[in-house]
């Protein structure tokens, strides 16, 4: 049976045809030049019907590598962790599905209680007092959090270390060629920030440092030594992006005197799904919150003194005046960061410390295997996660192996650092099992030879 995708019929078209007064459909577009208007038909396949479609898309997905049947060991920003099946119940009904944007609360006042925790969550976890309520996803967040350092210091330079996700880094070069902003990379010494080369490029035209915290070679930064060198100057802002799940566990960017902490909350109930979406965090001082991107749920009382929350701030271009915007973001994540607070407050403190604890024993199960299989861990220092290992050859072709035995690698640093081709980051989620690691070891082993 053939099925009509829009619904409009032949007879439609000719009732509102006569309704304006035009004969035909060409006529209507009679305005438009001979060339260039489309004289023929599209090189498309034939219409399928639904039946035939749903087979053709079922068989397409079917050459996916997808984490029910695969064990993966792929991190680098996107990760393969736990989510409570209470998660997708909540985020499924309706009223939060359908949900866009909270602007009359007196009819949103559970999505607007539910962005509220979202930031109260994310204040507690990076020990700042100012969230936002989600912004795209880390990179875009790092990259925001980058031009409000300018604006506010009205300094022109960032400094950016290399060991920050070089997906994020190049979401910041884009911002700051718009914003005319200088970007000034600093190399990395044993996975970690070179902070002499940090000391001798700061100055009084410095608007920020951005570090990564666990980086994104894993590695934990020593971001109290940071923040010492960036308080030489007095304007400079230290902003962090970091992992929030790692926060779990490590002391809180917030403690170690950052201005703004950015991150993704894709470890907290949202699926990997090809890379997106996702949902970025935005948090900051107190000082700052009229400088934040998006928007601030607050919690009030009504006439009657019942609890109740509203849109606080709202800095962005729709609300107030152009030239006083601080961001050009125009929608949310409201929705995924709905799953990640159902996920924080399924999973609980204790269990977010726990979750944390197990990355961090199973990645160092790993990295003892590994290095008696004789794969030894590149890095020496304190991490979180995530590791780096040298190959016998391409990481691409080796991951090519892993996929023939279910096992999806790590991930080919050489594709971003051409120093380290032949080099692999390699993610150990709360997800991987003793047999999972053991397996993936011995098919490394027996690759490496």
């Amino acid at each position: 049976m053939e099925f009509r995708y829009l619904p409009m019929t032949e007879s439609d078209k000719k009732e509102m045809l006569n309704t304006i007064g035009v004969e035909s459909t060409d006529a209507l577009f009679a305005d438009i030049p001979d060339d260039v208007r489309l004289n023929g038909e599209l090189n498309l396949k034939k219409p399928a019907n639904e039946a035939e479609l749903m087979k053709e898309l079922t068989r397409m997905a079917g050459k996916n590598a997808n984490l029910k049947e695969y064990s993966s060991f792929l991190g680098a920003g996107v990760y393969d962790h736990f989510i409570p099946s209470v998660v997708d119940h909540v985020i499924s009904r309706s009223e939060f599905y359908t949900a866009y944007t909270p602007y009359q609360p007196e009819v949103s006042q559970g999505e607007l209680q539910a962005i509220f925790e979202f930031q109260t969550m994310i204040c507690e976890l990076t020990g700042m007092e100012v969230a936002n309520s989600s912004m795209y996803d880390g990179g875009t967040a790092l990259a925001e959090g980058v031009t409000l350092s300018a604006g506010q210091t009205k300094r022109r330079k960032i400094i950016i270390s290399k060991t920050v996700h070089p997906e994020s880094r190049q979401v910041i070069q884009t911002y700051a060629k718009g914003q005319n902003l200088q970007v000034v990379e600093i190399n990395a010494v044993n996975g970690i920030t070179d902070l002499h080369q940090l000391e001798k490029e700061i100055d009084e035209n410095t608007a920020s440092v951005v570090i990564q915290y666990p980086n994104f070679f894993g590695q934990i930064e020593p971001l109290d030594n940071i923040n010492e060198v960036i308080r030489q100057q007095k304007k400079t802002m230290f902003i962090v992006s970091s992992n929030p799940l790692a926060l779990g566990y490590l002391t809180p960017p917030g403690d170690f005197g950052a201005d703004i902490v950015v991150g993704d909350t894709q470890v907290f109930g949202i699926p990997a799904q090809f890379g997106g979406p996702h949902c970025g965090y935005f948090a900051t001082t107190d000082k700052l919150k009229r400088k934040v991107p998006g928007r601030l749920v607050g919690q009030t009382t009504d006439e009657e003194g019942e609890r109740g929350f509203v849109l606080t701030l709202q800095a962005r271009e729709q609300h107030i005046r152009r030239d006083k915007a601080t961001s050009n973001i125009c929608s949310n994540q409201a929705l995924n960061a709905l799953a990640s607070s159902v996920a924080l407050s399924s999973i609980g403190k204790r269990g977010l410390r726990k979750m944390a604890v197990l990355n961090m024993q199973k990645a160092r199960y790993a990295k003892q295997q590994l290095a008696s299989a004789g794969i030894p861990a590149v890095f020496s220092g304190p991490f979180f996660n995530e590791l780096v290992i040298k190959l016998p050859e391409d990481a691409a072709r080796i991951n090519e192996k892993l996929l023939a035995s279910g096992i999806i690698g790590g991930y080919d640093l050489g594709v971003d650092y051409p120093e380290w081709k032949n080099h692999m980051l390699i993610a150990v989620t709360e997800n991987r099992t003793k047999d999972e690691i053991d397996t993936f070891v011995k098919e490394l082993g027996d690759i490496h030879g």
